[in-house]
C-alpha cells in the first residue's frame, strides 16, 4: 500500500537539516551554493539550515573559496570537536573506551582488566570505565555506544544472553542511561565491527561488506546496502557457535566443535601454552614455567620476531573459517569480506590459508569476486563502531 500521509513541516525541517549536515560532513570544505546544489534544496533553505548549525556550533565557516567570477564563496565545515562520543567494546579480556571526536579521532582512552568476572562484577567494570571516560572531556557528549558480545536486542538495549560475561536479559542501556542520563546505544560487537569499518574504514565506497570478528568469541557483523543486517532475532552473524570441527573440544555454550575451540583467541593462547612447555625452540619457552602470564600480546610479538610456531594451528584456523565463510559467501554473495579481532594480527598466516580452502568450499567464480582482507583499524574497530551509531541516531550522520 502506498503512504500517501504527508511529511509534517517539523519533519520536512529535521529532514532538511540532516541532509545539509550530511552533505557538509562528507566534505572537507564546502560553500553554501555547493551544498544546495548537491542536496537539491533552494539557497534561502540552505542558508537558514546552516545559520542554525552554526548557532549549535556544529558547523563554522572556515575561510574562502576560489572566485567563478563574482565574490568568492564562503567554506563551511563541521567543527569535529562541538561533540564527543563516547565507545565502548566489552567483547575482550578487557574492558576498552574511548572519547571520539566527530570525525572518529580518539581523544581519550581508557582499558579495564576483567580478570574472567562476569556477572555484577562485570557491569561494575562497565561502571567504571564509563566514569573514566566521562571524565576525560569537557566537550558535549553526544552519549554512549556499546559493541558487547553475544545475543543482544539492540531496539529492547538488552542483552539476552552473553556466555562469556554471564549476562542475561541485563538491561545494559536503561542501566548505563538511568545512571547518566545521556543517549545510550548497544549493539553487537561484531556488528559495531561492521558498523566502524563501514563507516570509518577503508573499503573503496563499498554499499555492503560482512566483517568476521575472530577475539575470545567470533562472530560476523552484515552491512547490506548500508544497513546494519541484524535478522529476526538479533542474532544475525552469530558464527562462533556453529560447529565446524567433528568430535571437537566443548565450547563453553556446551555444544562440541564450535568455530571460536578452533579458530578463537583463547583456543589459540592455549595452543600457545602448550608450545611455551613443549617447544624449546619457540620464544614462547620462555614461559615454560610460567604459562599462566602468558598473553595474546606476547604471542603476538613471538610471531611477529620470527617465531613459525603457531603457524599449523593458525593454518587450520584459517581452514576452519574458510567452512564458514564460504557459507556466508554462498548465502549473501558480498564480495567484500574483513578479518577483524585479535587474531587478524596474524595476517597472511591465517589469511592464505583461509583463502586456499575457499577455493575448495564454494564455486570458483564467487570466490574470484571476492576480496578477503585484514581490518586498517582494527584495534579500534568495535569502538568506532560503537560511536558510529551514536553519529547516525543522534545526528542522522550516514
Amino acid at each position: 500500500m502506498i503512504n500517501t500521509k504527508k511529511a509534517t513541516r517539523e519533519q520536512t525541517k529535521q529532514h532538511n537539516k540532516q541532509l545539509v549536515l550530511n552533505t557538509i560532513y562528507g566534505q572537507d570544505r564546502i560553500s553554501r551554493v555547493e551544498v544546495a546544489r548537491l542536496t537539491s534544496l533552494t539557497r534561502t533553505t540552505v542558508s537558514s539550515v546552516v545559520s542554525e548549525l552554526m548557532d549549535e556550533g556544529l558547523v563554522a565557516e572556515v575561510g574562502v573559496g576560489p572566485s567563478a567570477g563574482g565574490k568568492p564563496p564562503i567554506l563551511l565545515s563541521v567543527v569535529d570537536d562541538s561533540y564527543h562520543l563516547i565507545g565502548l567494546d566489552l567483547a575482550n579480556g578487557k574492558f576498552r573506551g574511548a572519547v571520539f571526536n566527530l570525525r572518529g579521532k580518539i581523544r581519550h582512552r581508557v582499558e579495564i582488566p576483567i580478570d574472567g568476572q562476569g556477572g555484577d562484577e562485570a557491569l561494575e567494570l562497565v561502571y567504571q570505565l564509563s566514569d573514566q571516560l566521562l571524565k576525560a572531556t569537557h566537550s558535549s557528549l553526544l552519549g554512549i555506544g556499546i559493541g558487547a558480545p553475544g545475543v543482544i536486542d539492540p531496539l529492547q538495549g538488552i542483552v539476552r544472553q552473553a556466555v562469556n560475561l554471564k549476562w542475561e536479559n541485563l538491561s545494559l542501556v536503561a542501566l548505563l542511561r538511568d545512571r547518566y542520563g545521556l543517549p545510550v546505544y548497544l549493539v553487537n560487537d561484531s556488528h559495531a565491527a561492521a558498523l566502524g569499518e563501514y563507516t570509518f574504514g577503508q573499503h573503496d565506497n563499498a554499499t555492503s561488506l560482512i566483517v568476521v570478528k575472530i577475539g575470545r568469541g567470533i562472530g560476523a557483523g552484515i552491512v547490506i546496502n548500508g544497513q546494519l543486517f541484524y535478522g529476526n532475532g538479533y542474532g544475525a552473524g552469530e558464527i562462533g557457535h556453529v560447529v565446524v570441527a567433528g568430535n571437537g573440544q566443548q565450547c563453553q555454550c556446551g555444544n562440541y566443535g564450535c568455530l571460536e575451540t578452533v579458530a578463537g583467541s583463547r583456543a589459540l593462547l592455549k595452543e600457545a601454552i602448550t608450545i611455551a612447555q613443549n617447544n624449546p625452540q619457540s620464544q614462547l619457552n620462555q614461559f615454560s614455567n610460567s604459562p599462566e602470564q602468558l598473553s595474546m600480546d606476547q604471542v603476538i610479538e613471538a610471531f611477529n620476531n620470527g617465531d613459525k610456531s603457531l603457524e599449523p594451528f593458525l593454518a587450520n584456523a584459517g581452514r576452519y573459517l574458510a567452512v564458514t565463510i564460504a557459507n556466508l559467501i554462498g548465502a549473501l554473495n558480498i564480495e567484500h569480506i574483513v578479518i577483524a579481532g585479535r587474531v587478524a594480527n596474524f595476517g597472511p598466516a591465517i589469511l592464505i590459508p583461509l583463502q586456499t580452502e575457499l577455493h575448495k568450499r564454494i564455486l570458483s567464480t564467487l570466490v574470484a569476486r571476492t576480496k578477503i582482507v585484514t581490518s586498517n583499524i582494527n584495534a579500534d574497530v568495535v569502538k568506532l563502531g560503537a560511536a558510529a551509531l551514536l553519529l547516525t541516531s543522534e545526528l542522522g550522520l550516514t
